[in-house]
């Protein structure tokens, strides 16, 4: 069965560019430009891994992270954080995060890091 990706970021073309990413890796991925409820998200959709952008309109993302990582129905679930601004999560601490991608990211580096926390979940389910 193929693995389950939840993506949140506000701008349009990342987005696609995610999807289509992850798609053609074989996974199956539904990709957000915004989420009110982060948690009632992964209710919906079942992740098994989150990506999120630090900077979204309304939220940051790390707040998002945050209620993900301390709620016992998705503190499992590995999430990554993508910002263009790796400075200001430096600042700001990771959030929990279980990894951050700077902004524009290396295809081969963003793509191995989902595997490596793809399989490091599975191992610790």
């Amino acid at each position: 069965m193929s693995k389950k990706i939840l993506i949140v970021d506000d701008q349009s073309d990342t987005l696609d560019l995610l999807k289509e990413i992850f798609e053609d890796e074989g996974y199956l991925v539904t990709a957000l430009p915004y989420t009110e409820d982060i948690i009632r998200s992964i209710t919906q959709y079942q992740p098994d891994l989150v990506m999120l952008d630090f900077l979204l309109a309304g939220i940051n993302g790390g707040e998002l992270c945050h209620q993900l990582k301390t709620n016992s129905l998705s503190a499992h679930i590995p999430v990554i954080m993508l910002s263009g601004y790796p400075r200001v999560l430096e600042s700001l601490g990771s959030y929990g995060a279980d990894a951050f991608i700077a902004k524009p990211f290396d295809l081969t580096h963003l793509t191995d890091t989902v595997k490596h926390w793809l399989e490091e979940s599975e191992m610790h389910a």
